[in-house]
């Protein structure tokens, strides 16, 4: 049995809630209408999944999350608007320690539950399969536990790096006629604090062009662009138009569509290119892996499969495996869930399986 606590200040939200829960044999519902009445329920009820909304009186979602993850971690899924302020608050959300969010669909929402309930049951029983990390939050766990006081909203905020990059203007693209070639990664559900982890460990003369693909909506990518800017050596830019490829910059699909990499004669670009059937996660790290394999050999081409709890990824890296490239998979015990790179090593396709704080090192050890 999944227990679930809905925290929602709606009653309209909570009802509808509760009916895409009511045909699931296996899930049993509570609801809190704010964050004093979440926390008062964490101990007795001890939920398997919270669904967490953002913009709740008294105590607001984030507040809320914050106490949780001290207090007694569990996974936590945020309820988010799609706009640019919803999308800067539910990163900083993933950051405090939240697996997934959901998008909160605008207009009326009663008439778009036959495609919202689905979704929403589908990312809570995922949220239910999640590792939540054992260090996660524990200095604060530990000094609450001994009645230590602690700031949690700032105890763990990273710092913000100087800004020492290089001044892009004088990087050199390259491209095939130099023998370069590029980094591919895929990631999803606890994508966003895996990539903190992995780009802010590259240093700004990182000789490879890096294309990740995060599946997100559209709203939210150029929000995660931005804040991996601010923490990363390396540049991190959104792909909205055709963009020439610098070594030292990591590059984000944006969301609802693809990335993919072309040739101009000027070098390679990153397009941002509409969906396609047959692929059925947006950006898909199966279609980026393929674009790259028409343009640079095998041996041009690494590929880094990170936590998700679907198998985006695996067949396209497989291939590329299997014709010389390099593949890593991040290490079930550090991804939040084990599913696309479980299926690249399920697959044989991974020539290194390494966890989430190695997957840099190990990237510095096979780029030239």
């Amino acid at each position: 049995m999944i227990k679930v606590l809905v925290v929602d200040d709606s009653a309209l939200v909570r009802k509808l809630l509760a009916q895409a829960f009511a045909d699931e044999a296996d899930v049993a519902t509570r609801f809190a209408r704010n964050g004093v009445e979440a926390l008062g329920q964490l101990c007795d009820y001890q939920p398997d999944v919270v669904t967490l909304d953002i913009h709740m009186p008294e105590m607001d979602g984030l507040a809320c999350l914050d106490r949780i993850m001290v207090e007694r971690p569990c996974p936590v899924v945020m309820i988010s608007a799609l706009t640019e302020e919803g999308a800067e608050t539910t990163l900083e959300a993933l950051r405090l320690g939240a697996v997934d969010f959901i998008s909160k669909p605008g207009g009326a929402l009663s008439l778009q539950m036959d495609v919202w309930g689905p979704e929403v049951v589908a990312t809570v029983r995922a949220a239910a399969a999640a590792r939540l990390k054992p260090t996660l939050r524990l200095r604060e766990r530990v000094s609450r536990r001994i009645g230590l006081r602690t700031d949690a909203n700032t105890a763990s905020r990273p710092e913000p790096r100087s800004d020492s990059r290089p001044n892009l203007g004088t990087k050199t693209p390259r491209g095939r006629a130099t023998g370069s070639g590029l980094v591919l990664v895929g990631s999803s559900t606890g994508g966003p604090p895996a990539l903190e982890t992995l780009l802010t460990a590259l240093p700004a003369a990182f000789p490879w062009p890096i294309l990740v693909a995060q599946h997100m909506p559209a709203n939210f990518t150029g929000a995660l662009a931005r804040r991996l800017d601010a923490l990363c050596a390396i540049a991190v830019r959104e792909v909205t138009q055709p963009t020439p490829l610098e070594p030292g910059v990591a590059y984000i699909g944006r969301g609802d569509g693809d990335l993919i990499v072309s040739h101009r004669p000027s070098g390679l670009i990153a397009l941002a290119a509409p969906a396609r059937a047959g692929y059925l996660w947006r950006p898909s790290a199966d279609r980026l892996v393929r674009s790259a394999m028409e343009h640079l050999s095998e041996s041009q081409l690494i590929g880094v499969l990170m936590t998700d709890m679907g198998y985006d990824g695996a067949e396209a890296m497989t291939a590329l495996h299997a014709g010389g490239g390099r593949t890593i998979a991040e290490a079930e015990e550090t991804a939040v869930v084990w599913g696309m790179p479980g299926a690249l090593v399920r697959a044989s396709g991974a020539g290194w399986v390494e966890p989430l704080p190695q997957i840099a090192e190990r990237l510095l050890s096979l780029v030239p």
